[in-house]
């Protein structure tokens, strides 16, 4: 992977947030707090920036399981404002004017798209801008949800991938039991993040730096890396089939 001074990184990033914050004449900002290590991160990173009590966070789960504990956790550590709200009903009632019961996958996404409205309600109402959890990893694959995760105002985490945002999550004091937990969206009972995208986030990371970032040939990157062709083709797909996830809607022109 590449060299990163994580110092250097973590100090732009904190005054990447008070900039944004700041041109924007917002109170603060709105942040989803899922469990996970991005949202952590995001959360510890703005707490820095912008001083505990102008950032807010929102515990919005479906399920009840550790998840939803380990997100109480980021907030009591932090000592930010933490609001819980069930969105069980909300996507419930959502669903029950469908027509149809949607699949799991379908589901995920209405959750998700849920979850924004929640964030920018709040956003709206108390003069916040909603920072978003992403990281590269997620948004050059497409793991994310078009209008739900992947709609925010800005995204501190967009341009490191997940192998780096650990690194970034032990040096700012993130709790150590969420830093390790296997990365998930919390999209259904089980799910994992590295069992939908079939491939661990270290050799998928490894993979789009090279792919993306160094352009390099995909049969080069399979010897360098001692895997089949078939497993860079398989990463480069992902890629292409989500570039419509990375822009805003486009049409002809005339």
């Amino acid at each position: 992977m590449r060299k990163i001074d994580y110092s250097y990184v973590i100090e732009r990033i904190v005054d990447f947030i008070s900039q944004k914050v700041r041109e924007a004449n917002a109170e603060g900002v709105v942040i989803g707090i899922s469990g996970g290590v991005d949202s952590a991160t995001t959360a510890y990173l703005a707490a820095s920036a912008l001083g505990k009590e102008r950032v807010l966070g929102l515990i919005m789960p479906y399920y009840r399981n550790r998840d939803v504990e380990d997100a109480r956790l980021v907030c009591s550590s932090l000592g930010i404002e933490c609001r819980e709200i069930s969105i069980r009903p909300v996507v419930d009632s959502f669903t029950a004017q469908l027509g149809f019961q949607p699949d799991k996958k379908s589901l995920g996404n209405i959750m998700a798209r849920t979850r924004m409205v929640l964030l920018y309600a709040h956003a709206n109402q108390f003069n916040r801008l909603v920072l978003g959890t992403s990281n590269r990893s997620e948004f050059l694959t497409g793991y994310f949800t078009k209008w739900g995760d992947g709609a925010s105002d800005y995204a501190p985490l967009i341009n490191l991938y997940k192998t780096e945002v650990w690194e970034v999550a032990k040096l700012i004091g993130v709790p150590e039991r969420i830093i390790k937990k296997k990365p998930t969206a919390g999209l259904w009972e089980g799910q994992t993040d590295e069992d939908e995208l079939g491939i661990s986030y270290r050799i998928l990371d490894e993979i789009l730096w090279r792919l993306v970032d160094l352009k390099k040939p995909k049969e080069e990157i399979a010897r360098e890396l001692g895997l089949p062709l078939e497993k860079i083709e398989y990463v480069e797909d992902l890629v292409k089939r989500s570039e419509h996830k990375r822009r805003l809607p486009t049409g002809p022109s005339f």
